[in-house]
């Protein structure tokens, strides 16, 4: 085994909308057939990886209050698998800078594995091509994968088979961040329960969907907006029904829970339409914070600090 060591690598990652999120029954394997288009937007957690004795994880932000630090932290689950992966001695240590949520369906502690991934690679010399460290993202977690590309992209499979889409344009949001966490394992749950019994169709990405992304039309996006797992997200978080109606009432183009929640997003018309979107939901008291961003951003990429 070898052991290199250099100067921090820092790596800048975004969170992610879905677009479209259509659920399939239960594999054998416990998981679920997804068709999903993933859309990465301006909110960003930064993953430092430093030189150390053993393999450590700190974090800081204003969403690191909850954040793990212990072995359960996707990022050294994603630097444990890199080490394997290469026969590197897995010494590092990773700092996190918080912004994006934990457990609101943002994909925030995956896009930080992610993140990891590249700061490591970069750290330990390892000089993986982006098939290999693809391949190592997708036994981190479903989502991870995504993390790495970024842009707009769609996911089959457990969404870590992508496919990168053209988006032409920039759609604006605002993200409206929810009272509480949702763990994506409950809303799986809750979504069986509700629809025990039904038959459930193939799931696959809906031709309009990809028509208004690639014409950048973002009317025509708002109405195709789709996530098969809100119903079971508002059953568990009931609140998050006066926020999405609170955003309709206020001429959101079109709403949805995000991911498996509880943060809903919003898409608007331009920026303006955004800031005003973003004082309603403030005003109306129905979450607990609110964010506007814009998409489609970078995948993870290194930065200077």
């Amino acid at each position: 085994m070898r052991e290199v060591r250099l100067s921090p690598v820092t790596v800048r990652v975004a969170a992610k909308v879905n677009l479209q999120l259509s659920v399939g029954a239960p594999r054998p394997d416990g998981f679920h057939d997804l068709a999903t288009v993933f859309h990465a937007v301006s909110l960003y957690d930064d993953v430092t990886a430093l030189p150390g004795d053993h393999l450590t994880v700190s974090v800081e932000g204003d969403e690191g209050a909850g954040v793990p630090d212990d072995d359960s932290n996707l990022v050294l689950v994603a630097a444990r698998a890199l080490a394997q992966h290469t026969g590197v001695i897995a010494r590092a240590h990773l700092h996190i800078h918080k912004s994006i949520p934990v457990a609101a369906g943002l994909a925030g502690g995956s896009v930080d594995a992610a993140a990891a991934l590249v700061a490591l690679d970069r750290l330990w010399e390892t000089r993986l091509d982006r098939d290999e460290l693809q391949f190592v993202a997708a036994q981190v977690g479903s989502d991870v994968p995504f993390g790495l590309v970024g842009h707009t992209a769609v996911g089959l499979g457990r969404g870590e088979q992508l496919t990168p889409a053209l988006a032409r344009g920039h759609f604006h949001w605002v993200l409206a961040f929810a009272n509480g966490e949702l763990a994506t394992a409950d809303v799986y749950t809750e979504l069986d329960r509700l629809r025990k019994g039904s038959v459930l169709a193939e799931p696959r990405v809906e031709d309009a969907l990809m028509t208004a992304v690639r014409s950048g039309d973002p009317v025509a996006l708002g109405r195709c907006l789709s996530n098969d797992m809100q119903r079971a997200a508002v059953s568990l978080h009931p609140d998050l029904a006066m926020t999405l109606d609170t955003g309709d009432e206020y001429g959101a183009l079109g709403s949805m829970v995000s991911g498996s929640g509880p943060t809903c997003a919003f898409l608007a018309r331009d920026e303006e339409h955004a800031l005003d979107l973003a004082v309603a939901l403030t005003s109306s008291g129905t979450c607990r914070s609110v964010k506007t961003v814009s998409g489609p951003a970078p995948g993870a990429r290194v930065i200077d600090r």
